[in-house]
């Protein structure tokens, strides 16, 4: 039997209910999102709802974009749900692919264009065995100046430490960053570089040839190398 307290607190409850709205306040109510304590909170849902329908992100996005820029806290579960009562879960189809091929091209000013890879590495040891590493290249397109980081890990923290590395070293201020649509410059990534005043532009899905100087320059060892730096 609970508490002599507990209980008095109960039936002063119903009675309150049952002098505000009568007998239909003594029927058992379900607690819904609508009166739930920890209910999303308005301007929230709002936020949620127009970066879903204006910049179609998906859950785990919103989240980083809330926490970063609005210091709000919430799941990916709770933007989803949200998304679903609203008729937002599903996003629209795609762009279809585009049939006229692109160019190379090259740019005359110097940080006006930076490329941005990885390179996976194989590292052979003779007494153990292989180990895996991430070397990040940044080549200006206009010089051929890079940087080049190798990482343990291929992560979008380390996708921005590794262009934190690549803008302290440049001598020369960068304007625009180049990359593919890999998940380690995904939106994290995104931010940062517009955080530093720089632009981010993705290169159109199956066209490597748009990023082909950082792509043949890391292969090949071509470029004049800034600095060399391997993450322990």
């Amino acid at each position: 039997m609970p508490p002599l307290r507990n209980r008095e607190i109960d039936l002063l409850l119903w009675r309150d209910r049952y002098r505000e709205l009568g007998e239909a306040g003594l029927a058992r109510r379900k607690c819904d999102f609508h009166n739930h304590p920890k209910k999303t909170p308005d301007e929230v849902i709002e936020k949620i709802l127009y970066l879903r329908r204006t910049y179609h992100m998906g859950p785990i996005r919103i989240v980083w974009y809330l926490q970063r820029y609005h210091d709000i806290q919430t799941s990916d579960a709770t933007v989803y749900r949200i998304c679903k009562r609203h008729g937002l879960n599903r996003l629209p189809n795609r762009v279809g692919r585009r049939a006229v091929h692109t160019h190379r091209y090259q740019k005359q000013v110097r940080g006006h264009h930076v490329q941005v890879d990885v390179k996976f590495l194989t590292l052979e040891r003779k007494r153990s065995a292989p180990v895996r590493r991430y070397q990040y290249t940044a080549i200006d397109d206009a010089t051929r100046v890079r940087a080049l980081k190798i990482y343990k890990r291929h992560t979008q923290a380390n996708a921005i430490d590794s262009i934190n590395y690549a803008v302290k070293k440049f001598p020369f201020r960068i304007r625009t960053i180049w990359t593919d649509r890999g998940h380690e410059f995904q939106a994290l990534f995104h931010w940062h570089v517009a955080d530093l005043g720089m632009e981010h532009v993705y290169i159109k899905p199956r066209t490597p040839q748009l990023n082909w100087k950082v792509e043949r320059g890391r292969s090949r060892g071509e470029g004049r190398e800034v600095t060399s730096h391997r993450q322990g």
